[in-house]
Formats: C-alpha cells, structure tokens, sequence
C-alpha cells in the first residue's frame, strides 16, 4: 500500500502508470486525423515536420513550467489547483466548470464516437452503431475507473502498449513497405503557421494531465519532472516518424486529401486487410485516451466538491477503491449526455475544436501566469524542481498559449461563441455557491 500523499490521497502509482496515462491520453486518434489539416495548411513537407518538431519543444517547454507546479504542489486537481492559489477560488471554479461541461466530458464524448466509428467498420450494428458503441465505451471505461486505480491504472498500462505498438507498425509500413509516392510540385497557397500549430499542439494536447496525478505518484516531487520530459520526448519521437511515414508514402498533396491518412498507407502496404487492421489500431488508441481522460477528468470534480460544501458529494473519496467514485459517475453521465446529442446531430472533429480550443487555450496560458505568481507570493514554497532559464521559459509558455488562443478564436469564428457560452453559464453558477478554503489551498 502506498503512503498518504497531499489531500491524504495514497501514493498508489508508479513511474511506469504515470507514464502510461501521460502517453495514453496524447497519442490518441489525433495522431490518425490531424496530420492531414496539418498537410493542407503547408506548403512543404519540411514545413509539416518542422511544425511537428516545434510542437515537441513547445509542449516540452510548458512541461518544464508544469514539472515545478506539480512536484512543489502535488494535488489531484492539478491546474484547478494551482489557478485557486494564485488567483482564488473563483477563476478555479471556472476552470473546473470548463473541465466537467466543455474540456473533458466533451473530450470523452468524442473520443468514444471516434472508437464507435472505427469499431463499427469491424462490426456494424445498425443506424446508431457509433453511438451504441460510444455509450458501451463511456460505461465500461467509467466501472473500471470506479473499482479502482489499479484497475484503471491497469487497463491504462496494456491499452497504452496496445496503442504504441499499432502506431509502430504504421510507421514501418510508412517508412520501410509501402512504395514512395511520386515528387509532386507544393501546392500554390502559402503556409497558415498558426493554424497547423493549433492542430499540432491539440494533437500533443493531455500531457498536462500527468498533473492530476501528482498526488497518488510515488515521490512526485522528485519524479514528476522526469515523468513529463520523457513521455514528451517519446510522444515526439513518434509523431514525427508517424508524418514522416505518412509523407513517404501518399506525398504531401496525398496527406492533405486524406480522410483517414492512416488507413490509406496501410491500404498501400497490405491492401483490404491492412485497412482493416488500422480501423482496430485507432479504435484501441481512442479507448486508451478516453481511458486516461476519464480517470484525470474525475480528480477535478473531487476537488471541486472538496471546495464547495453544497457539492460536497463530488469531494468524496473512495479509501478502499482509491478513486472519486461520485466524480467518475457525474463525468460518466455528461459524457453519455453528449453521446445521446451526438447520435442525432454530431458535426465531427472540426466541431468538438471550434468548442474546446478557445476555453482550453485561455486556461493554459493561465496556468503559465500562474506558475510566476506563484513564484511572486509564495518565494520560500518547497520547489523540488525549478523551470530551468526561469522566467524565459515560462515567458515563451505564456507568449505560446496567447498566439494560440488567437489562432484557434480566428480559425473557429463564431463556433467558438458555443463553448465561451457554456463557460459563461458557469460564472452564473458561482452566485448561490459560496466557497471555503481548503486547508490545502492556505498551507
């Protein structure tokens, strides 16, 4: 059994389960879709793999800041918590809204169809078998996260490998089977830089999660750093050999007029069968994700019950089970909320952008500012791990998030006016809920 960790949370996990839900919930079905928006915004094939490799340095730049975050304040709410102890509970309650009715529940929404979709071309069940298979996701990855962190954790370990594994053989079958399409001229129109980095850094998006288990990690202060430098650098290491497969094999124009990217490579190296085989691999890589999305998802809503006595039910942690079992129910049933909307008017990936982007950009620059306000008022916190080049890299974090806040608002236009509407719903919500501070928050 582990040790009592901060919120008297028990150390239950391992390097390898915090790794595994870090690379789990990034290399998910993004990496089988998104680089073909990437490949339509470019004009070079140098310029799509440049892009991916700055997505790698970015997202390593703002674990650096989230490497200090989480090993000085181990918590399970993660940025909920450390957004409450720099700007108060409010800014933090907005956040938690944001997670529970936009970020998350709308990610596991998504990331279930994507299973469905792909699971049915294995095996059709009908006018709805997306959605059948969507709803069968949502329940059967929330009961295992409801029995336990070990089962969850668990499952999390063999879906990540699973997921891994696939992705290598669309790698080898890109680099080393199917034959090299034909030079063909760059297409005419220039390079959108900031709209391929808005699907390349949503297609590295969730490493941030690792945060939300800094508290059952075994000495998260110490390990919490290499935990997220290592992951990234794996998660980036994949993602470039996975475009520089797609491009060897379909070209760049071949890439950009791609549906399913992946499946066409694999069509070219192994015909029907191969197809077939990568509609199981994205069908495994969307559960994994879902999986780790669902089980990071439900510590916010514990911390947000643990700070608001009339939604104390959420902050109620299961000892023996180890997990939020109230958070991974009222997250289960958003998620399948959202299923039932998505069978009948569900727009597709694009969509669920045009709704998270904004709000999740507008958090995570928060974040960054957090970090040195963080610095500013509390200087003698127990900082095992300090952001290197400090406060250059966290100014390139900020600078980042705010280029890409604008982006994704100019790109989406009036569908991001959805997803800020929810939010501000939430805001509304803070009227008959008065908060109190946790003895977490002022320790």
């Amino acid at each position: 059994m582990g040790t009592v960790g901060s919120g008297g949370l028990r150390e239950t996990l391992g390097v390898r389960d915090a790794m595994a839900i870090t690379v789990g919930i990034v290399v998910g079905a993004g990496i089988f879709r998104t680089p073909s928006l990437v490949a339509g915004a470019a004009d070079s094939s140098a310029g799509v793999l440049l892009a991916w490799a700055a997505g790698g340095v970015i997202s390593l730049v703002g674990a650096l800041c989230y490497a200090e975050l989480a090993s000085a304040y181990p918590h399970a709410g993660g940025d909920y918590h450390y957004l409450g102890r720099a700007f108060g509970r409010k800014l933090a309650f907005l956040y938690a809204w944001a997670r529970l009715a936009v970020i998350q529940t709308g990610s596991v929404a998504l990331l279930a169809f994507v299973f469905g979709d792909y699971a049915s071309q294995l095996l059709h069940l009908g006018p709805f078998s997306s959605a059948l298979y969507a709803a069968g996701a949502v329940v059967a990855i929330t009961a295992v996260q409801w029995i336990g962190v070990r089962a969850g954790a668990g499952t999390q370990a063999w879906l990540t490998l699973a997921e891994i594994v696939g992705l290598c053989a669309v790698i080898v079958a890109g680099l080393l089977i199917a034959p090299a399409a034909a030079p063909a001229p760059p297409p005419s129109e220039t390079t959108a830089f900031g709209l391929m980095m808005v699907f390349v850094l949503l297609t590295f998006g969730g490493w941030n999660e690792a945060a939300y288990v800094s508290a059952e990690l075994k000495d998260a202060r110490r390990r919490m750093a290499p935990v997220l430098v290592a992951s990234l650098l794996l998660i980036t290491a994949l993602y470039l050999l996975a475009n520089a497969a797609y491009l060897r094999a379909l070209g760049l124009a071949g890439v950009a007029g791609s549906d399913a990217v992946a499946a066409d490579l694999m069509w070219l190296a192994f015909g029907a069968p191969g197809a077939t085989l990568v509609s199981l691999f994205v069908a495994v890589a969307a559960l994994t994700s879902a999986n780790a999305t669902v089980f990071t998802g439900a510590r916010t809503a514990w911390a947000l019950g643990r700070d608001h006595p009339r939604l104390a039910a959420l902050g109620r942690w299961d000892e023996r089970a180890a997990t939020p079992r109230n958070g991974l129910l009222l997250q289960g049933a958003a998620a399948l909320a959202l299923v039932g909307l998505g069978a009948f008017a569900r727009d597709g990936f694009q969509l669920a952008v045009e709704y998270t982007a904004p709000v999740f950009w507008g958090f995570f620059l928060l974040v960054g500012v957090a970090l040195i306000r963080l610095r500013m008022i509390e200087p003698h916190a127990d900082r095992p791990f300090r952001t290197p080049l400090y406060p250059l890299l966290p100014g390139v974090f900020i600078v980042t998030n705010a280029y890409l806040l604008y982006s994704s608002l100019a790109y989406t236009g009036r569908g991001a006016l959805l997803g800020l509407a929810v939010l501000a719903a939430g805001g509304l919500l803070l009227i008959p809920l008065r908060t109190r501070k946790t003895e977490e928050t002022t320790s």
